[in-house]
């Protein structure tokens, strides 16, 4: 537990900013690696992808709250080894609406709801770069999910976001993270659509100076990465502008950082490579080809 307690002090929430607390699932902590803990003002979650003995569970409760600098209001498991990775409370009550904050921005989640809550913080980089560089632009978010990318575009000041993905829940949900932002809705659009079988409507309505990927690493017969990807970036050209960039999320650990710099250079030789990216010194990983990496290129 001391090894938990070390690294969660040298990732103390700042007020309400939302915080990985401990990233085991980067293997460098060994014996965690089935670990993850974020805080969420005024609640701390905790993800095992293996089962954890129930004193352990209760050690772990007591040692985060005396280690948190205000008491969380909750302490939420949930079990990732189970199906469906259900959720049930370690400490207090969840407040009936709860949020991540980043970078002055709210974003609404779905805790003990699903699976995924709504919200990716090893995503703030990403965020951050869309935010830096979509001024003046017309981004298309694909797989947007909850659409964090395209309130942080549009707070960076793009003129209009197209926001693609097949669950209409999950649009809803980003829809109202828009409102929670004051961001006037006409700027964005929401289409449940997917994404290869709406070409044709993107062509229509494109191109567009900035385009975000950001596909589940597995999602059944809608996207594998070794299917999808060759496939997806094939399609950029035909979408995005003259001298318009694209940022391209991987989640892959079988396949590594290079995959999509190989990718473009193939499928887009002229494509320039602006650099990759990591999601930061909150999620460190002891093997770079294992982690989230962000690429960024511009087309010719």
């Amino acid at each position: 537990m001391q090894t938990i307690h070390d690294e969660i002090i040298q990732h103390l929430p700042h007020a309400e900013e939302t915080r990985r607390l401990f990233h085991g699932r980067g293997h460098c902590f060994a014996g965690y690696e089935d670990l993850l803990i974020d805080y969420f003002s005024p609640v701390v979650t905790v993800t095992l992808y293996q089962k954890r003995p129930q004193a352990w569970l209760e050690e772990l409760t007591e040692m985060l709250i005396s280690t948190l600098p205000e008491q969380p209001q909750a302490i939420l498991l949930q079990e990732r080894f189970l199906a469906n990775g259900p959720s049930r409370l370690l400490h207090g009550a969840l407040p009936e609406n709860i949020e991540a904050r980043e970078a002055g921005l709210s974003f609404r989640l779905r805790l003990g709801e699903a699976q995924n809550i709504g919200f990716f913080p090893d995503m703030a980089t990403g965020r951050k770069l869309v935010r830096e560089r979509a001024k003046d632009k017309r981004v298309l978010n694909l797989f947007a999910y909850s659409c964090s990318f395209s309130v942080a575009a549009l707070v960076g000041g793009a003129t209009q976001v197209v926001n693609l993905d097949m669950n209409r829940g999950a649009l809803e949900l980003g829809r109202h993270n828009h409102q929670l932002n004051n961001i006037d809705l006409r700027k964005a659009s929401f289409l449940p659509l997917e994404f290869f079988r709406s070409l044709s409507k993107l062509k229509k309505i494109g191109p567009f100076d900035l385009v975000v990927c950001d596909p589940p690493a597995a999602q059944g017969k809608s996207f594998t990465a070794e299917q999808h990807w060759p496939k997806l970036v094939r399609t950029l050209p035909k979408l995005v502008t003259s001298g318009g960039e694209v940022l391209a999320c991987l989640n892959a650990p079988h396949l590594g950082p290079d995959y999509l710099d190989d990718l473009f250079a193939e499928i887009i030789p002229t494509a320039e490579n602006l650099g990759m990216f990591t999601p930061g010194e909150d999620f460190p990983e002891a093997d770079l080809a294992c982690g989230v990496t962000l690429h960024l290129y511009r087309l010719p």
